[in-house]
């Protein structure tokens, strides 16, 4: 995850509530995004993928746990689940589906940040422990592909190698040094140690969609190293 303020995307059909728990978030530092219903947080997380969510269960059209199982089909965030407090089932179906924690209605906030808090804790302390076993293997998962750090080679699916460049290695390693971390252009290429890009320069962009096509199911809706419109990219 990024050093900048965790992005917590709130979803709730009750637009007072969904205000109050984005209003008290927003003093204690998170980076807030509302949504009405499961099409709009849907298209919230396409837009800009939130670091976690508070999802009502109970919404009109498409109830929470639907949109939980959505979720999980692309998705790792972690979610926590708001339910009125005798839905024990709702609960316990939220929790097997993947929901990391909930929270009764009516919501203490208090209880929500501390859950908050505790579960973005995990999940980074998740996120460290990935890294260093696949650094600590020597290889990182793109997909269906490996990254090998120590032969700086890419393997497909069935064991073949993939032609890199150099270039194209340096920036899969950064990807795989920073999963989870959104990087801009200039970052990206700091890192990758390209001392011949220029202000603005936008080769990354086509270095990048080269590197899609080698990594990727579907290039033209990446999955795996992901655009973050108007800031840069993120392997997630």
């Amino acid at each position: 995850m990024s050093s900048k303020p965790f992005h917590i995307l709130v979803c709730d059909d009750e637009i007072h509530l969904r205000e109050m728990v984005g209003e008290y978030l927003s003093d204690r530092g998170y980076r807030i995004t509302e949504a009405q219903d499961a099409s709009c947080l849907h298209e919230a997380m396409k837009k800009d993928p939130a670091d976690l969510i508070v999802l009502d269960i109970n919404m009109p059209g498409e109830d929470g746990l639907t949109a939980l199982r959505t979720l999980r089909k692309e998705s790792t965030v972690p979610v926590i689940m708001l339910t009125a407090a005798a839905d024990v089932v709702d609960r316990v179906v939220g929790l097997e589906m993947g929901a990391d924690d909930y929270v009764g209605k009516p919501v203490d906030l208090r209880e929500l940040e501390a859950r908050i808090k505790a579960t973005l804790r995990r999940q980074v302390v998740n996120e460290e422990e990935a890294r260093r076993r696949d650094i600590l293997s020597g290889t990182v998962p793109f997909g269906d592909c490996r990254l090998d750090l120590d032969a700086a080679k890419l393997y497909g699916s069935g064991g073949d190698e993939i032609a890199l460049t150099a270039m194209e290695f340096s920036l899969l390693r950064v990807f795989a040094s920073n999963r989870g971390r959104i990087l801009n252009r200039d970052q990206l290429l700091e890192q990758a140690h390209d001392k011949g890009w220029e202000p603005f320069d936008r080769s990354i962009d086509l270095r990048i969609s080269r590197i899609r096509k080698k990594v990727e199911k579907n290039p033209a809706k990446p999955e795996y190293i992901r655009t973050v419109r108007g800031i840069g990219y993120i392997f997630d």
